[in-house]
């Protein structure tokens, strides 16, 4: 009966995770019809609504967000368990999963992790791109990357990448029909390409400063992306400016598809840095995984 139960929170717990019935049996390695009755014997037991379905979409319901708090944790720590055991047999294994956003996904942990992962074969990366700030205990994350100032509280923070600007730019064509903006307040008569953010509730405000004078200007537009790398691709198209970080930026500048205004409002900001509870400091891939991202000037 124990273990009965076990394989069914299990199962629950990758259908709340992947939000799809479809990826949580693949992930499980079991048919959808198989996986789907499981989660009705559980609720059924439980009697309880664990998990709301639509056409399109799996939510947990209110006693499945309860239930996720409660296991999620305990079935992370016995995996970690296990995987410490395996390691002390002397090669360091197990699946470490991050959530991220596209651009440092990109262009810092990738870099890194093409080394890491020749090094140690036995150490797998599961990597989800999005800019919402997860919940990664409940999630079953094993870490997050987010920029300094977003970095959630009572996590260990370290470092991985270094100070981040991000600047203004257009492409020239776009330039050859409107004035390039002289102060921030000048943005709004301009066609600006914006990303979504969940974790601002909506659209990314673009954030500048000078002279210690700090702005969100929430610029209008006729895109909406909820990718750097499209936004930046929107501007070099010509179809408006674009507040994007400055190392995908400057390629475009330097070959003159893409023009920089505003400078004096882009200051650098708290660069990248890997978040996780403290519990995750007892895996030894785990540990490597930090000691290869972690940032060194």
């Amino acid at each position: 009966m124990l273990q009965g139960n076990m394989n069914d929170l299990v199962a629950f717990l990758a259908v709340a995770t992947e939000r799809s019935f479809t990826k949580a049996a693949a992930k499980l390695g079991v048919s959808q019809p198989a996986l789907s009755q499981t989660i009705r014997q559980l609720e059924e037991r439980l009697d309880l609504r664990l998990l709301v379905r639509t056409t399109r979409s799996v939510s947990p319901t209110e006693a499945g967000e309860k239930l996720i708090q409660s296991i999620g944790p305990r079935f992370a720590d016995i995996e970690e368990d296990l995987n410490a055991l395996r390691s002390a047999r002397g090669k360091p294994t197990g699946m470490i999963r991050i959530t991220v956003g596209d651009h440092a996904a990109t262009t810092i942990l990738w870099p890194k992790l093409v080394p890491f992962l020749k090094t140690y074969p036995d150490i797998g990366i599961e990597l989800t791109t999005d800019y919402g700030l997860r919940d990664i205990v409940a999630e079953r994350y094993d870490a997050g990357v987010r920029l300094g100032g977003q970095v959630a509280k009572d996590m260990i923070a370290v470092r991985i990448a270094p100070d981040i600007r991000f600047i203004i730019v257009g492409s020239p064509a776009y330039f050859a029909g409107h004035a390039p903006p002289r102060t921030p307040q000048d943005l709004p008569d301009h066609s600006c390409i914006n990303l979504r953010l969940p974790t601002y509730g909506g659209l990314y405000p673009w954030e500048l400063e000078k002279d210690g004078v700090e702005l969100k200007v929430r610029a209008e537009g006729r895109f909406v992306f909820n990718s750097t790398f499209s936004v930046l691709d929107a501007a070099v198209a010509g179809f408006g400016l674009a507040h994007v970080p400055e190392d995908i930026a400057a390629p475009y500048v330097k070959k003159g598809k893409l023009r920089q205004v505003l400078q004096d409002w882009s200051p650098a900001w708290p660069g990248y840095h890997l978040y996780y509870p403290s519990r995750r400091q007892s895996s030894p891939a785990f540990s490597l995984l930090v000691n290869a991202l972690r940032h060194r000037d």
